[in-house]
């Protein structure tokens, strides 16, 4: 255990390290990300017409912008940007076969340094994430109780973790398909979707109305999916539209599938090593 605490360690602090490399460029490409905050507070500003009383699916004007910062914040947690393509890059040139012959783990490594990742981002999104929610305050009609803020601290984790496992999931693919680029794809526009992202999970079903049947249907698979615990679930927790026994369920079925997703992740990578022909250099 000791020893396996010093090599995530390790890993860690270098990955830490390769990201300080060109903080510059890291820092520029992070801070440009906070431009479409100001489309999103025109556009929803546009739906509405400006009419801040309005409802749409039970959404004010106010609602909709703050769900859309609280979105931002989920997708910080969630999203893995290369992943997966870089797990099928290594599959498919043999650099994987570090992982094979080296006594590194290659879930664990992937998860350190993805973390890595994470961290250097916060340090730099920090200030401007405070600066937009502060200059954004009146946007959010209620301030959250202490055990709001601790689920939605726990939703975020929910978050990183079901996006990392997702991304590697996909990635492992790879073993058995030489290009995987275009189920990459519609993974992120299922993704985007379906975590919430483009609208509140609430309004998909509504596309429906008119098939109260199919309506249902739409409803109860996207309270199944994964996917709404990368931006909708940490978002909904913070306004207030997941409290007592639904708020407590929907933690529990993220966890259970953090446990699921890690099975499949393990399963997919034993199975897929032993039919893996190594190739390249």
């Amino acid at each position: 255990m000791l020893a396996s605490a010093q090599t995530s360690w390790f890993i860690l602090r270098t990955c830490i390290s390769e990201r300080l490399t060109y903080r510059a460029d890291f820092a520029f490409a992070t801070l440009v990300r906070f431009l479409p905050i100001v489309t999103q507070v025109f556009l929803w500003s546009a739906v509405y017409a400006g009419n801040e009383t309005q409802r749409l699916n039970g959404y004010t004007y106010r609602n909709m912008v703050a769900y859309a910062l609280l979105v931002m914040v989920g997708r910080a947690f969630s999203s893995m940007p290369g992943l997966a393509a870089g797990i099928a890059r290594d599959v498919r040139d043999g650099t994987i076969k570090k992982y094979l012959t080296q006594p590194v783990d290659m879930l664990a490594y992937l998860f350190w340094a993805r973390v890595a990742h994470k961290l250097v981002y916060y340090v730099v999104a920090t200030g401007p994430f405070v600066l937009v929610f502060y200059l954004c305050r009146g946007y959010f009609e209620q301030t959250p109780d202490l055990i709001t803020i601790a689920a939605f601290a726990y939703a975020l984790a929910l978050a990183f973790l079901i996006g990392f496992l997702m991304e590697c999931l996909i990635g492992f693919i790879s073993f058995w398909f030489l290009e995987v680029s275009s189920l990459i794809f519609i993974f992120m526009m299922i993704n985007y979707f379906l975590s919430g992202h483009m609208v509140p999970l609430d309004w998909l079903p509504g596309l429906f109305q008119r098939w109260p049947a199919v309506q249902e249907i739409a409803r109860q698979t996207m309270t199944c999916l994964p996917f709404q615990y990368l931006a909708y679930v940490p978002a909904s927790i913070l306004l207030g539209k997941l409290q007592g026994h639904d708020l407590a369920w929907q933690l529990a079925v993220g966890t259970g599938w953090v446990v699921l997703l890690l099975a499949a992740n393990r399963l997919v990578f034993n199975r897929g090593v032993r039919r893996y022909s190594a190739f390249g250099g």
